[in-house]
């Protein structure tokens, strides 16, 4: 008896957890979730890799989009002193001035139309903003 006995016990202990584990994500799976409608419910994987990095932005990259939206909401002339008083400020953005410049006077170009962009030109970074202008006009 005591042998019988001890097979079941083992069986169940082998068993019982594989059953509640199954049971349990079941139930989880039929839960109807806030904001979904009613019905089977069923949980998916998600698409993205939650376990990577989110990429951090460049300061430049920062700075150049920061220019870019101040140029659209004020003028040119504003964006080139601030990114010179950065430059001066962060020397280490004295590298991307010229790019960050050159990409002010292209959106300038868009914006304004060449004359009225090449007016705003200054001799912020070896006058790369003249160069954006002329290269987008």
């Amino acid at each position: 008896m005591t042998h019988t006995a001890r097979r079941i016990g083992r069986s169940l202990a082998l068993v019982l957890p594989v059953v509640l584990v199954l049971s349990g994500t079941l139930a989880v799976s039929a839960v109807p979730w806030a904001g979904q409608g009613s019905g089977t419910q069923m949980l998916t994987a998600s698409s993205t890799d939650v376990s990577a990095p989110a990429k951090s932005r460049a300061p430049q990259d920062i700075l150049r989009d920061q220019l870019l939206a101040e140029l659209q909401e004020k003028d040119p002339g504003t964006a080139l002193t601030h990114l010179q008083r950065e430059v001066e400020n962060r020397p280490s953005l004295a590298k991307h001035c010229m790019s960050i410049a050159r990409a002010l006077g292209r959106a300038a170009v868009k914006h304004y139309g060449p004359t009225r962009a090449q007016s705003y030109s200054r001799p912020v970074c070896d006058t790369s903003f003249a160069t954006g202008v002329m290269l987008a006009g």
